[in-house]
């Protein structure tokens, strides 16, 4: 698995280092604690896939400017501005295996420089100079941010279906893998087919990764993942393991998951757990992300060979095969 991740970075190795130091460089501001806790948060671990599509996509296209960088920049902006506002909308204490920032430093401190680098995002934007990857952008916040209320109302709601799970995710994950592939390929002047395939490449991987997140949440570990088992039930959210569980269950076992879904915490988490396991959820969601994986991966086809289009298909396997 890690000489997959690493064979994807490998075909951008360049253009992901002067992203990283775009990165530092649009952290600067005249406030110290903006840079203090927008490095810490993007230097926190995460894997930036985002920007990576942003890369991959231009260059598969054969993109031979440099605003691809600045492209992929503000999406890891846009994607590390939601992740402060959403550990402080769910009272989150640790995030990669490391205190969140409104953990350390407080609720209004994080959301405040979550609105910064919201900010920061829309001056590159119009550095970018597109008013197509403008109207695409924008927009993606706009379902984005729906996305995160859709799910807010959805916490203790034992009533959710299949279908308003995958509208939610939709909003709250893929939309961002959409708009970055999607924007890599605008600015690469793709034809309307190619521009098309980049878009729906973005959105099935960007669902994929957000099943097997929520199927991690009942079979990963604290030292893996950056946080427990269960956080998921903890919280009320009612994701593709439990929906199914529901729904395959015996009316006693879908009864016991709707009462800890409503309730929260983790009382019963062994008896979830348990119930996930008997009713098949684990398999039927990890089939489910590789259904959206195999959709991604037939986009491709319509881009010309390249190690870049190989890197976007190996990085439909690290999706639905990785365990953290």
């Amino acid at each position: 698995m890690q000489s997959n991740a690493a064979s994807i970075h490998a075909s951008v190795a360049e253009d992901f280092a002067a992203v990283n130091r775009t990165i530092l460089d649009q952290l600067a501001s005249r406030i110290p604690l903006v840079e203090t806790i927008g490095q810490y948060i993007i230097e926190s671990g995460g894997k930036r896939l985002r920007p990576l599509l942003v890369l991959l996509a231009a260059r598969a296209l054969d993109y031979p400017g440099d605003k691809h960088i600045t492209l992929a920049t503000l999406i890891e902006f846009m994607h590390t501005s939601t992740l402060l506002h959403d550990d402080v909308v769910d009272e989150s204490s640790r995030r990669r295996g490391k205190a969140t920032a409104n953990d350390t430093w407080g609720n209004a401190p994080s959301v405040l420089v979550g609105d910064f680098l919201y900010s920061r995002s829309f001056q590159m934007m119009v550095e970018v100079g597109s008013m197509r990857i403008m109207q695409v952008l924008s927009g993606a916040t706009c379902v984005i941010a729906e996305g995160e209320v859709q799910q807010l109302t959805n916490i203790g709601n034992a009533d959710i279906g299949e279908s308003d799970y995958f509208d939610t995710i939709q909003g709250k994950t893929a939309m961002l893998f959409e708009a970055a592939s999607h924007s890599g390929a605008i600015l690469a002047d793709a034809n309307a087919e190619q521009e098309q395939a980049l878009q729906l490449y973005g959105r099935y991987l960007g669902l994929a990764f957000q099943l097997v997140d929520d199927l991690l949440d009942y079979q990963g570990d604290a030292d893996t993942m950056g946080k427990n088992v269960g956080d998921d039930l903890a919280e009320g959210k009612p994701t593709l393991p439990l929906i199914h569980a529901m729904r395959e269950g015996t009316p006693e076992q879908s009864e016991l998951i709707r009462q800890a879904i409503t309730d929260g915490g983790l009382e019963r988490l062994a008896d979830v757990l348990e119930i996930v396991r008997e009713t098949g959820a684990l398999d039927y969601t990890q089939r489910r992300a590789e259904e959206m994986a195999e959709k991604a991966r037939a986009q491709l086809e319509l881009l010309p060979p390249s190690p870049y289009r190989d890197s976007m298909e190996t990085l439909t396997r690290v999706a639905v095969e990785r365990d953290v």
